[in-house]
């Protein structure tokens, strides 16, 4: 089997997914700093693997952690060895630790917080109508990021104070660039600043998740200081990322698209089916870090072998002729039945999901229906990915907004 090594920079997702779903369902792959997986890349068999109890979340199950040859400076050691919470463990533990979470996050509590999206959506397009006309304006950084931001840090009683520390930290934090030497302080200091916010809440609660850990731990549920710090940590990363991604990728889609935009702006194709398609498609997450094998397992015609560690290559199974037809490679709006898992399957799918279906169910159409002229202010083709190989995550999203509802300037 030929090993794949995943490209730090990210240049190309599309061409790299298709050479992965090409090596067959499971691949062999070289993480950025040497590191030696296997990737799942196909529909059915990553819905196997996830669902599977031979494969867990422990590390120390992981031949290379337990040889030693995982330093402690890899770029990606954050995401491989996070510290102990719900995304590290397995069985009874997983479902203490998760439970308090989900419970917070289902559909029907989530929208809840539909008018607060609704408020933040409004201010935040209030800024883009107050820019200079006909200027050229990133939508990630004026748009896609401070709602998602701003979403989750009020859910989980984070201050907007710390916001800019934050996006410091999780930029070192996912990036394969970051220096190997910055590595330890970079985490050391993410740990530090949830600990000082845990802190916060401890001596003064709120409305807020992280108290609710905190009073759930006092009452008797048992979460150690560094599960809430983790936890904390943990949804605060994956809450603002992932939804960051969806709502710019849905903008690029739709006007790299332009007869399926030009249905979705007058009602045509519905907005569900462009954020589930988008999901598919240009999927946010591209590879998810790491699970082990605890005894050899067969995939396909492979087998993934005892203390292996196993990524799940969304990039490359959202687009699995074998799941969705010759047609796979298509962004099409209309698909149906899009039955894609991009927020994961299994014990461990993503608590979020809806939380992020929700704020991109609110800010997409009102960006467009503010914006309705919005087009790129480059070529598609010039759009450059952040050196990340576990989001898709662009750089930058430079538009025109053109004129506010469609006016004359």
């Amino acid at each position: 089997m030929t090993r794949i090594a995943l490209d730090p920079f990210v240049r190309d997702l599309d061409g790299e997914s298709a050479a992965l779903r090409a090596a067959g369902p499971l691949a062999e792959v070289e993480l950025p700093g040497g590191v030696h997986v296997y990737a799942v890349t196909r529909h059915a068999e990553a819905r196997a693997l996830l669902t599977d109890s031979r494969v867990v979340k422990d590390i120390d199950v992981w031949n290379a952690w337990r040889r030693g040859e995982i330093p402690m400076d890899w770029p990606l050691i954050g995401l491989a060895n996070p510290g102990r919470s719900m995304l590290t463990v397995d069985g009874a533990d997983h479902r203490r630790l998760r439970t308090l979470v989900a419970q917070a996050l289902t559909v029907k509590r989530v929208e809840r917080l539909r008018a607060g999206i609704e408020a933040l959506t409004n201010a935040s397009l209030e800024k883009l109508t107050a820019l200079p006309a006909g200027e050229p304006v990133d939508l990630k950084a004026e748009f896609a990021y401070p709602l998602p931001m701003n979403v989750i840090s009020e859910l989980m009683g984070v201050d907007a104070a710390d916001h800019p520390r934050l996006k410091e930290l999780f930029e070192k934090f996912f990036s394969t660039q970051t220096p190997p030497e910055e590595v330890p302080q970079m985490m050391a200091d993410l740990g530090t600043l949830f600990t000082k916010i845990v802190d916060g809440k401890r001596a003064n609660p709120g409305d807020d998740l992280t108290s609710a850990l905190i009073a759930a731990s006092e009452n008797g549920d048992h979460l150690t200081d560094e599960e809430i710090v983790n936890t904390l940590q943990l949804i605060i990363a994956a809450g603002h990322e992932t939804t960051i991604s969806l709502i710019v990728n849905v903008v690029e889609a739709l006007q790299t698209h332009p007869e399926q935009r030009k249905k979705v702006l007058n009602g045509e194709i519905g907005w569900d089916g462009v954020i589930e398609e988008t999901l598919r498609w240009n999927t946010p997450t591209s590879h998810v870090l790491i699970r082990f094998a605890t005894e050899d397992i067969e995939v396909g015609d492979t087998i993934l072998p005892k203390g292996e560690g196993l990524i799940i290559s969304f990039g490359a199974l959202g687009r699995d002729e074998e799941q969705y037809g010759p047609t796979a490679g298509d962004f099409d709006a209309t698909r149906t039945p899009n039955r894609h898992i991009a927020f994961g399957h299994g014990p461990h799918v993503c608590p979020g999901a809806a939380l992020s279906r929700l704020e991109a169910g609110i800010a997409l159409p009102a960006l467009y229906e503010r914006f309705p002229e919005l087009d790129l202010a480059v070529p598609a083709s010039e759009l450059r990915n952040k050196p990340i190989v576990t989001q898709n995550d662009l750089h930058e999203l430079p538009v025109k907004l053109g004129c506010p509802f469609g006016g004359d300037a």
